[in-house]
């Protein structure tokens, strides 16, 4: 990448409350091995949250004005969702709700966005299945390629809860770099 290309800033969001979340260690990975021109940010209060309230979304809680706000901010987003009953994690969705509301004001329109999961199966694959048809509604810009999925997560990480397979860590980098050549692409259409 040219020296004179601005970075793109990406809001990473794991789809997890878990501490020691594998969806949470691949944002670490992303942070780790993030390509040149490429800065990765990680949203971490998901937990603050509330459930949404269409009573209450259009003077939203602190909250999710700062979620909204971050995901306005980002040139592109970066999921990592595990996958809960076949689909996307409540928490995830939740906060995706809160931040396409209200009509009108959906934080995620025209944002190129990527996807990755670790899962104790598939690595997520039915989840962000799910998620691509959310990204549709929302207007967004999904990433097709590469995929990023660990299967069987839980005997992949070492010690200390991290990736550190080189196999894994370079997929995760690849995925970046296609996001970073995707979010350039669509900045200059």
């Amino acid at each position: 990448m040219s020296a004179d290309l601005p970075s793109i800033r990406v809001l990473a969001i794991a789809g997890s409350l878990r501490k020691g979340s594998l969806n949470k260690a691949l944002v670490r990975v992303a942070i780790q091995v993030a390509p040149p021109g490429v800065i990765v940010e990680e949203f971490m209060e998901l937990g603050a949250i509330p459930l949404f309230n269409e009573d209450i979304e259009k003077q939203p809680p602190e909250a999710v004005r700062a979620l909204k706000a971050r995901v306005a901010a980002a040139d592109a987003l970066l999921i990592a969702t595990p996958e809960y009953n076949n689909s996307i994690p409540g928490v995830l969705k939740n906060a995706i709700d809160w931040a396409s509301r209200p009509y009108g004001d959906n934080s995620f329109e025209d944002k190129p966005v990527a996807i990755m999961g670790a899962g104790a199966s598939l690595g997520g694959v039915r989840a962000q299945l799910s998620l691509r048809q959310v990204f549709v509604y929302l207007d967004m810009h999904a990433l097709n390629k590469p995929q990023v999925l660990v299967a069987n997560a839980k005997t992949r990480v070492d010690a200390s809860g991290e990736f550190s397979d080189p196999a894994i860590r370079d997929s995760v980098r690849q995925l970046l770099v296609a996001l970073d050549v995707w979010t350039r692409r669509l900045k200059n259409r």
